[in-house]
């Protein structure tokens, strides 16, 4: 039984690069450099999304990232 859990292979790790928004405080983590066509999304909590292509995890983007991290 898997509660409703579904695990999730990340894409590419030895490409992982980050991108940081600072205007609107959004930190974007990316696996890989093919992300712009993602199979699906979804919303995890209230304010991050993940992004999957071929059944792996190619980005994910947290919104509010300083909030959350407590620098505002």
């Amino acid at each position: 039984m898997n509660n409703g859990k579904k695990e999730l292979l990340i894409g590419d790790v030895e490409k992982t690069w980050f991108e940081y928004d600072r205007q609107n405080d959004i930190l974007y983590i990316n696996f890989g450099y093919d992300i712009e066509d993602a199979d699906e999304s979804f919303l995890v909590g209230e304010d991050t999304v993940i992004r999957i292509k071929n059944g792996k995890v190619v980005s994910i983007t947290v919104f509010d990232f300083a909030r959350k991290i407590g620098l505002l």
